[in-house]
């Protein structure tokens, strides 16, 4: 046997745990539904596991959690017979708060704690729901033995900055909780008492899928040949005992197997509390059943804040898989697309077969249809709801609808319906394509856009000049994944999208006579800059601006190639073409220059700025920062 191990909490680990316990003081009682759903997740992991593993069941099937109380001792235990853990399992889950959670959880706090809105949402919002124990408990000690291990594992910590772990001894499987309750106050809940426990059950876990059980004390009829009778058969003193029984504290009902309009609101909230962990009421839900030729039960929410782990690669898929009421798989990314996975629910198909892998379900025809029908009917939902509720929901959720518009070539068109944008003419309003296209120009024959990650610069930008002088609207496009949906999106409704940074815009006709009297000027800037650009050219975007970058019209934009380098990849030198304004002032003055002193170092100096203007316009970076600052100073030394 290992010796015991003394570990220590990382420093904000236990920063996070004393907020926890003294933030969420007045939801004392969530510890419990915490450590049951932990416990409920434990079970449904050993069935899942039992489907390719029937032995792993042995001699223990009834699949239960156990609520036990000491009044004397005043501890409450929680235990259950599902997977269990090892002894790194423990320290990897138990040792360490949700690792990539952590420091989103403290920031979330401490701006809740701002706002004075603590609540008990952000325990379940950052999988941290273990740690609402010690909001109770002064100690707590877990024992676990993981399904086909032949050693058990004791950690125990008093919340005090530190954990002992050892190898321990436990018959059989399954996982055990015990919380040393701290003394209670007159005003508390005492949570050694039976009817306190019904209740906290009945109402945030009567629907989970396994008994909750309890021993409770009944009283029940003696038997008769014990009951002492008189001469005339009448029994003498009293007729029953009391007992000690499990009872089942949870009714167990699948809330999606029930009629729709028995079921209620809260009934409902707190059912998504279970499936999602998010404590934040869901935004809508659909429950439907499917009749025909298959039959299957769905039951999906739509959550109303997005989880801060939603874009992690290892972040779970949100459907859960059920086959007449037993669970098969959660994380069923089959049955919801990579870009609604945040959507949380159960899907119960009858028809399934039991030991169904999840390689057979990529081939299941069942499940193609299940998906394609809950994706339709979530569509239905988007397009039906208010704008204002609507918008709500694509400030939270807009990335990951955009991001289905390169995956999901089938739906294309229906998610570009769904995606918005705000405009040059928006005021920091959201507004969709079909809006766009509602208040477009006559004559205009384009639906415009812009990429790059500043709101405020891409409104200011240098290339819009001549499109708001045309009073055409411009989509300000700030997302990463904006670059991934203008590749794919490519027309709206028969007007096609067109970059205001690419290409030409063709908007207004450049002068051809005043255009040949700049093109040796324009060879000159050419031959300075060569390495820099592709072209030098008269713009007609510009109207205020002296100079601006542009690419070619299916060309890597500025944004996507800082984008491509921010992940690491090797990016081949990307030449852009360089434009400049003709009627701008400084260019009639360096032309006067440049005709009457070619050698004049101001002519190279002016070749430089124009660039670097146009990089720093669209909230790029120069090469050289000091070489511009330098350059600056000389040009103002001269002009004064």
């Amino acid at each position: 046997m290992e010796k015991k191990e003394t570990r220590q909490f990382k420093t904000e680990v236990q920063q996070l745990m004393n907020l926890i316990v003294n933030s969420l003081y007045s939801h004392q009682e969530i510890f419990l539904r915490e450590l049951i759903s932990n416990s409920s997740d434990a079970l449904d992991k050993l069935r899942f596991k039992a489907q390719t593993e029937p032995d792993i069941i042995g001699d223990d099937p009834d699949l239960h959690i156990r609520i036990s109380t000491d009044k004397d001792k005043n501890t409450i235990e929680i235990s259950d017979n599902g997977i269990g853990m090892t002894y790194d399992e423990v320290n990897e889950n138990i040792g360490t708060i949700a690792k990539s959670g952590t420091a989103a959880f403290m920031a979330a706090l401490e701006e809740a704690k701002k706002k004075d809105s603590l609540s008990p949402e952000l325990i379940g919002q950052f999988g941290v729901g273990f740690y609402s124990s010690f909001i109770v408990a002064d100690k707590v000690v877990l024992v676990t033995k993981a399904a086909g291990n032949a050693k058990a594992v004791l950690w125990e910590s008093t919340g005090d900055g530190s954990y002992t772990i050892e190898e321990t001894e436990k018959e059989k499987r399954g996982t055990s909780i015990t919380l040393y309750l701290k003394k209670m106050d007159e005003e508390g809940d005492d949570y050694t008492d039976e009817w306190t426990l019904r209740r906290i059950v009945k109402k945030h876990s009567d629907f989970v899928n396994y008994p909750i059980l309890m021993n409770v004390e009944k009283t029940e009829p003696l038997p008769e040949d014990q009951i002492i009778k008189d001469k005339d058969g009448k029994p003498i003193g009293d007729t029953t005992k009391k007992v000690q029984v499990d009872d089942t504290l949870n009714s167990m009902k699948a809330i999606w197997a029930r009629d729709k309009d028995d079921v209620t609101d809260e009934e409902h909230e707190e059912f998504y509390k279970h499936l999602s962990h998010d404590w934040n009421p869901p935004l809508e839900r659909l429950h439907m059943k499917f009749e025909g030729t298959t039959e299957y039960t769905a039951l999906l929410y739509i959550p109303s804040k997005a989880p801060f782990d939603m874009f992690y690669k290892d972040r779970k898929n949100g459907m859960h898989l059920y086959c007449k009421r037993v669970f098969i798989m959660d994380d069923c990314k089959e049955l919801m697309p990579e870009y609604l996975a945040f959507i949380n629910g159960v899907v119960d198909a009858p028809d399934l077969n039991l030991n169904v892998s999840r390689e057979i379900l990529q081939q299941n025809r069942l499940v193609t249809n299940i998906r394609k029908n809950l994706v339709k009917k979530l569509f239905d939902v988007f397009s039906k709801m208010d704008k204002e509720k609507y918008d709500n929901f694509f400030m939270e959720f807009g990335q990951a609808i955009k991001s289905g518009i390169p995956m999901d070539f089938e739906n294309k068109d229906k998610l570009a319906h769904l995606i918005r944008y705000k405009t040059t003419r928006s005021q920091g309003k959201l507004a969709s394509l079909k809006d766009y296209i509602e208040g477009m120009k006559e004559g205009q024959e384009f639906i415009y856009y812009i990429t790059g990650e500043n709101l405020s610069a891409l409104m200011n930008s240098p290339h819009l000049e001549a499109l708001k002088e045309k009073d055409y609207e411009v989509l300000l496009m700030t997302d990463p994944v904006d670059e991934w949906v203008v590749q794919n999106l490519t027309e709206y409704e028969g007007k096609k999208l067109k970059s205001a940074e690419k290409g030409d815009l063709d908007i207004d006709k450049v002068d051809d006579t005043k255009k040949e009297e700049y093109s040796k000027l324009f060879d000159f800037i050419k031959s300075k800059l060569d390495e820099q650009v592709k072209e030098v050219k008269v713009s007609s975007r510009l109207k205020n601006s002296v100079s601006c970058l542009s690419g070619d019209d299916y060309g890597m934009s500025a944004y996507m190639e800082k984008i491509m380098k921010s992940t690491g990849q090797e990016m081949p030198k990307q030449k852009r073409v360089l434009e400049l304004n003709i009627n701008h002032p400084v260019m009639t003055r360096m032309k006067t220059l440049f005709e009457t002193d070619t050698k004049n170092s101001i002519l190279v100096d002016y070749c430089h700025l124009f660039l670097d203007m146009a990089i720093i316009s669209e909230g790029g970076k120069i090469d050289d920062p000091a070489d511009f600052s330098k350059r600056v100073g000389d040009l103002m030394t001269k002009a004064i």
